[in-house]
């Protein structure tokens, strides 16, 4: 089998944030092979990203067997990392490498899944991310939610009383988790988390900037609550290195943005020697399900992103799990018609 075009776009997404994640989002990658076969991933960073995908990649890989993977992702990472290392590079390699996985387990006639050794046709539990408030009528479903309170810094006070009502609405029985996005500082995370103790929270997600290396290790060792992290974080390289530096309790990789597949798998293992705990960004999308399932012994997944309503054949969540897909790949179905040259 050889690979003979390596497409990309970025779909139309009604309802997307009007933000960075409108010019530089998602994007689709098809690999096309001679064998009929057509693999599908999702990766990040838009018309930059695309245009990584449409030369450098492309051109290393036309004419190619796919197999195998993982050391296609490494002479790709190689062949960017001088534009690259982290950031949009890594972003548009995540939709190529995931592409790939999806060419391998369809040629194999497998699952995702049933190649990293797990098994179809279960299903994980979901927790669901809401904005600003929990909405009561809403999170019935799921034994655990997240607040997003993303907010600037030096308003200490409102945010406490915000995760105090999140508690009530949840309830006792229910996981409670904060999210930050890197909005506050040390001193103000350190206020909040020692005032909300009391409120058994899972975790809280980003608390200051990622490069901010002193002041997670601070947090590390005075939060009385869990410190989350690594949704903006990049390959095995820049995992590794959070790791040694004991600067998270639960690691977030997402899979369309951290490397691919072929990433998220070193991640676990690395995370595993260590004894963390990995929660990927969105994992109740197609393309880290199969991880969740096969690699993860307590696994727990995060509601999808909704305006990637062109990734078709994303198992809905009933009862607050989401059910782990068996077609071939990663069984993800996708409009041909939307994808450009």
């Amino acid at each position: 089998m050889r690979i003979t075009d390596i497409r990309a776009c970025q779909p139309d997404s009604p309802g997307i944030p009007r933000d960075w994640r409108e010019s530089m989002g998602q994007i689709l990658v098809a690999v096309d092979t001679d064998a009929g076969l057509t693999g599908y991933g999702v990766g990040g960073g838009g018309a930059a990203g695309i245009h990584v995908v449409r030369t450098v990649l492309r051109e290393r890989l036309l004419g190619r067997d796919p197999e195998p993977v993982e050391a296609v992702w490494d002479e790709l990472y190689r062949a960017t990392i001088m534009f690259g290392r982290k950031g949009l590079a890594v972003m548009a390699l995540s939709g190529v490498d995931l592409a790939l996985w999806d060419l391998r387990g369809k040629a194999q006639r497998s699952s995702v899944t049933e190649l990293l050794g797990g098994r179809p046709g279960g299903s994980i539990p979901v927790y669901r991310t809401f904005w600003g408030e929990l909405p009561a009528d809403e999170i019935d479903p799921y034994a655990a939610v997240k607040l997003h309170l993303g907010a600037s810094r030096g308003v200490a006070g409102e945010m406490i009383d915000a995760i105090r009502r999140a508690r009530d609405v949840a309830g006792e029985r229910r996981v409670l988790m904060l999210d930050a996005w890197m909005q506050w500082d040390v001193e103000t995370t350190l206020t909040i988390a020692r005032a909300v103790a009391d409120c058994d929270i899972g975790w809280i997600e980003e608390p200051i900037l990622i490069e901010d290396v002193d002041g997670y290790r601070r947090l590390s060792a005075e939060s009385p609550i869990p410190i989350a992290g690594g949704e903006h974080e990049f390959t095995k390289y820049g995992f590794r290195e959070l790791i040694a530096q004991g600067l998270h309790a639960v690691l977030q990789p997402d899979v369309c943005w951290c490397g691919g597949l072929t990433q998220l798998i070193e991640i676990y293992r690395l995370a595993n020697a260590a004894g963390l705990r990995v929660v990927p960004h969105r994992g109740a999308e197609l393309w880290a399900l199969p991880a969740l399932a096969a690699l993860d012994p307590d696994p727990l997944a995060e509601s999808g992103r909704p305006w990637l309503t062109w990734v078709g054949g994303q198992p809905s969540i009933d009862s607050g799990r989401v059910a782990i897909p068996d077609a071939p790949g990663f069984g993800a179905v996708i409009d041909e018609a939307a994808i450009g040259g």
